[in-house]
């Protein structure tokens, strides 16, 4: 069966001559009668009359098979169209896989400095831990990787196929509480442990924290009181005052500014990082490389 053996009865159907059917079909009036024997063949039965003389008629089965030979014709091609509506926003689609954090802080940033370039298509931000991120770009699932970049945390995508632009830097800050007069509600330095408010070690902040602490042989007296793995419910877990968190700079800088929050340790707690967003170096769709290009001139 082929669509086009639809396409030619339907049209000797309506048209009631093989010599008009096959004009309106742009086929030669033998290789139109062929296809419709084709599919007289395929029907297993005659499905029009061939007397000679006059209009042709369908036989009962033609008649029969008429109204089934539209509707396929009519969704097959309804189909095809949806089909390339599918195809055309697919290519105006992009997929970035990145944390929750970044998503929150470094991506909200670059978006709302590249708003015109996001006119030309949609992007879908995916939320998911480190690991994840790395196997959707690797599986091709996601055209896009935004992680943090850290000398203990690994980044294991080969070098051959993918590559990657440094879209920021910052740094991980411990804060707490400020106090009515802007002192920190907990501190590094004193005889009593600290509340330690920890992520979880699936979170690549996780990972920099425990990293930075299990290699400093100063690092202050901590009590870990929870564990949790949302920087959000972390800064408001600091904001009620219940222990220090290590928290982005980029995230807390303003309420450290207005006095919310305080440092609960000097400069040499802090925390430095990169944020990568790493691509395949095949080439990606128009957009997705409008979109780069953008990134790579900021």
């Amino acid at each position: 069966m082929q669509l086009k053996w639809l396409e030619d009865f339907i049209a000797l159907a309506h048209e009631r001559s093989f010599t008009r059917a096959a004009e309106l079909r742009h086929v030669t009036h033998p290789a139109f009668g062929r296809r419709i024997r084709a599919l007289e063949a395929w029907a297993g039965t005659p499905l029009t009359e061939r007397d000679g003389g006059g209009p042709v008629r369908l036989t009962p089965a033609g008649q029969a098979f008429l109204e089934t030979a539209q509707q396929m014709a009519q969704n097959l091609a309804h189909s095809h169209e949806e089909l390339r509506a599918i195809a055309g926003r697919q290519a105006r689609t992009v997929t970035l896989a990145t944390g929750r954090t970044l998503a929150r802080t470094v991506v909200a940033d670059w978006l709302a400095r590249i708003q015109p370039v996001l006119a030309g298509g949609e992007l879908r931000v995916r939320t998911c831990a480190l690991d994840e991120s790395v196997a959707m770009i690797e599986r091709g699932e996601a055209d896009f990787t935004l992680a943090y970049h850290h000398t203990s945390l690994a980044v294991r995508l080969d070098a051959r196929q993918f590559t990657h632009l440094t879209l920021a830097s910052d740094r991980l800050v411990p804060v707490t509480r400020a106090r009515a007069g802007g002192a920190p509600l907990h501190h590094f330095g004193g005889t009593d442990a600290v509340p330690y408010l920890a992520y979880s070690h699936t979170l690549a902040l996780g990972r920099l924290v425990e990293d930075r602490l299990a290699h400093d042989p100063l690092a202050p007296r901590l009590a870990r009181v929870v564990e949790c793995d949302s920087a959000d419910a972390q800064y408001e877990y600091v904001l009620r005052g219940l222990g220090v968190a290590w928290l982005p700079w980029s995230m807390v800088h303003a309420d450290c500014q207005s006095g919310r929050l305080a440092r609960a340790g000097d400069e040499r707690m802090q925390v430095r990082f990169d944020v990568r967003m790493y691509r395949p170096k095949r080439r990606l769709s128009p957009w997705a490389e409008a979109l780069w290009a953008t990134l790579a001139r900021q």
